[in-house]
């Protein structure tokens, strides 16, 4: 096989050919890349230890392992005493949660039994009167169960 070109005529054995076409050369830059980064990964002196692998150094934020100071007492005790207020607030908004529930539940079954009582055609004044509270307890009722005492 000959290659002809426009200067000279070439023989298929004095073509050079492209890095890729060389695999040893191809494979020995590559084995020698593989050497350099494993050197570098493990570029650890003589005598030290990999700081990975250090149980000396700690990898949470500086000062975690500190003792609380006086600002940091005072912030804590702060933050527990709120916490504890929150606490009490909804537990006083629950209660009165469930005192009104219960009152919603008595008014509703009261006003079922009187509109048993009267006819279709006609309402008593104690029934629109007792539709109007139950739509303002249930207003209230709905509001409260809104809000929520602490962080959000």
């Amino acid at each position: 096989m000959q290659l002809h070109s426009n200067a000279s005529q070439l023989c298929a054995r004095h073509v050079v050919l492209p890095v890729t076409h060389r695999p040893q050369l191809y494979w020995g830059k590559m084995l020698v890349c593989l050497v350099v980064a494993a050197a570098l990964a493990g570029a650890v002196l003589p005598g030290q230890q990999a700081p990975w692998l250090n149980p000396d150094v700690s990898n949470q934020r500086p000062g975690a392992g500190r003792m609380p100071d006086i600002s940091d007492q005072t912030w804590m005790h702060k933050w527990r005493f709120n916490q504890q207020r929150m606490d009490e607030v909804n537990a006083a908004r629950k209660k009165e949660l469930d005192a009104d529930s219960a009152k919603l539940l008595a008014l509703a079954i009261a006003l079922k039994n009187e509109m048993e009582k009267t006819n279709k055609d006609t309402l008593s004044i104690s029934v629109i009167r007792k539709a109007g509270e139950i739509e303002k307890l249930a207003h209230n009722v709905r509001e409260k169960m809104k809000y929520t005492v602490g962080p959000s």
